[in-house]
């Protein structure tokens, strides 16, 4: 895998464990957890890291989210280590929903990942210009789509739903719908089976609009 972007399905996330490739800090496996103070990332440390190292760092910090092993960390003190500079490990492109802590979800702390979220996890000009810098000025290896269940913005675009500035953002999402017309069975929001469909189709088309839109990451991607 050579990649540089990387989909997740818009599911729950299911990503399965496998030994970490990455200095961690343990979780403090009692009642009481004491912070940790991590030490973040360099751009010594960054600068060798591959597309497969951080998918597989991510990977790991999501199982520990899935067996409530987060780990404790000191993040006043990361604040102040990373005050002078940030050398991330990968961007992620996170719905708004406040239900998704994208931090969490992969258990990664200050200076670990740039995060960019919009309601329905779609790209703009704004947000690919904020990948652009993210990865060819500030170093990440890997571009992270995550999609998720239940979806307030793809239900609203299923539903055609008009109000303000919601209906351009909307229009955004509505290619998914439209990527979707081959699913059989009821196509409403209150269908479960095809705002799955919708939202995985949204994390693809996502992707495709990264590639079609941004030539410096497609270059990137190509390079490997």
């Amino acid at each position: 895998m050579k990649n540089i972007l990387i989909a997740i399905a818009a599911t729950s996330i299911f990503l399965a464990s496998c030994q970490s490739v990455e200095k961690e800090a343990t979780s403090i496996e009692t009642n009481e957890l004491k912070p940790l103070v991590e030490i973040v990332l360099s751009a010594e440390e960054q600068a060798p890291l591959t597309p497969e190292v951080v998918l597989q760092s991510l990977k790991d910090g999501n199982t520990r989210f899935i067996n409530s092993s987060l780990t404790a960390r000191d993040h006043t003190s990361q604040v102040r280590m990373s005050a002078k500079g940030q050398f991330p490990k990968a961007v992620v492109l996170s719905c708004l929903d406040s239900r998704v802590p994208v931090e969490d979800v992969f258990d990664k702390g200050i200076g670990d990942m740039f995060v960019a979220r919009v309601a329905g996890n779609f790209v703009n000009e704004d947000i690919l210009g904020s990948m652009e810098f993210g990865c060819k000025v500030a170093g990440s290896k890997l571009i992270l789509v995550m999609g998720h269940e239940s979806c307030g913005a793809v239900k609203a675009a299923i539903d055609k739903v008009e109000l303000g500035n919601i209906t351009a953002m909307l229009s955004k999402i509505n290619p998914a719908v439209e990527m979707s017309e081959e699913f059989q069975g009821k196509k409403t929001s209150s269908n479960p089976a095809f705002v799955h469909m919708v939202c995985e189709n949204n994390v693809r088309n996502t992707l495709n609009q990264m590639r079609l839109n941004s030539p410096i990451l497609k270059e990137m991607e190509d390079n490997g």
